[in-house]
């Protein structure tokens, strides 16, 4: 089987960033985990003329005013369930990075039309608004969840990112191209599990929904990477795809309370035990260029090269998959990715 070893789990990144030069970014979700630390990215290394965070969340962005004092950044309020309010904010917009979702999978298995609202119709509507900009690159944010999805994010996530391909032929002789990346669990995102053990472990006890599942996991920086790959290679229409490791949600328990009692609780609706980032049927439509997978479009969009991407053909019935990775986490590198600010107890293998 074709090995998926990622070039690094570090936060550092060679990747040349001069396509941005001169050019306006717009963030949706810019207040978010990964939304901030893209834009902390572009501030820092490269010489955008703009960038625009795009977001509900007040707080966030008077917290972000004050940390970044940047003059090339600016700050919108607003919903992308909201199209006019889109449509304001993408005018004079080169590109558009989509991270504005809602992703807790209980709470929208609760609230399922909640999810719907903002995570199709809001995809739509940032599809419209930047053909109608003229916005010329898109790249939406997805997930794991996206791939034969068993909760309503992972199906919102997975209808978003059929609008988001097809909204290349959507666009029509607009110059507005659009492109997908999916990926794992984000190391230390907001509401994501190592931020509860970490909270957990002061109790002495921490919670497993089954001792063998198991999950994909990547960083901020490592999704920052891929986003900017994305943005400086896409055609329209790919599904980019990182190679990242997986760990066992029981060693990750192990690494961070190697102390605590550990619980077994039973799955959640809408968990699965295992993960999958390409399925046997995107694989015979994929390429591995590297770093990561490219799943290219069902349908041949007429502007893109028949050999546009020249990676390697996947193994017929290739499957990239939590369990069947062939690249596992220490706890020594998980603390590495974590960059965790508190650190004390976290067992490190030798």
């Amino acid at each position: 089987m074709k090995k998926t070893q990622p070039s690094s789990n570090g936060h550092h990144s060679s990747r040349d960033y001069g396509f941005l030069k001169d050019k306006s970014i717009l963030v949706t979700g810019g207040t978010g985990s990964f939304g901030q630390r893209f834009i902390k990215t572009v501030l820092e290394k490269t010489k955008a003329r703009k960038i625009v965070v795009f977001s509900r969340d007040e707080l966030k962005q008077s917290e972000m005013v004050r940390e970044f004092r940047d003059p090339r950044l600016r700050f919108l309020l607003g919903d992308v369930r909201d199209l006019q309010r889109l449509q304001r904010a993408f005018h004079g917009i080169d590109f558009v990075v989509h991270a504005a979702a809602l992703k807790q999978v209980p709470a929208l298995e609760y609230n399922p039309f909640e999810a719907v609202l903002t995570n199709i119709i809001g995809g739509e509507n940032v599809i419209n608004a930047a053909v109608d900009q003229g916005v010329s690159r898109v790249v939406a944010l997805s997930t794991d969840k996206a791939v034969n999805p068993i909760n309503l994010y992972g199906a919102t996530k997975l209808c978003a990112e059929k609008l988001f391909v097809a909204g290349n032929y959507y666009a029509g002789g607009a110059k507005s191209r659009f492109a997908v990346v999916r990926y794992g669990n984000v190391v230390g995102s907001r509401g994501s599990v190592i931020p509860l053990f970490l909270e957990k472990r002061k109790t002495g006890v921490l919670t497993v929904t089954d001792e063998r599942m198991t999950r994909f996991w990547i960083t901020l920086d490592q999704g920052v990477d891929l986003v900017m790959k994305a943005l400086s290679q896409m055609q329209g229409g790919e599904v980019f795809v990182p190679k990242i490791a997986s760990m066992r949600v029981m060693d990750l328990a192990k690494a961070i309370g190697p102390d605590c009692e550990i619980k077994i609780v039973g799955t959640r609706p809408g968990e699965k035990i295992h993960e999958v980032l390409l399925t046997e049927d995107e694989s015979a439509r994929s390429k591995d260029v590297g770093d990561c997978f490219v799943i290219e479009p069902a349908f041949r969009f007429p502007w893109v090269a028949q050999n546009a991407w020249n990676g390697e053909a996947l193994p017929e019935g290739f499957r990239y998959s939590s369990e069947t990775n062939d690249r596992w986490l220490s706890s020594k590198e998980l603390k590495d990715m974590m960059g965790d600010p508190h650190p004390e107890g976290l067992a490190v293998e030798s």
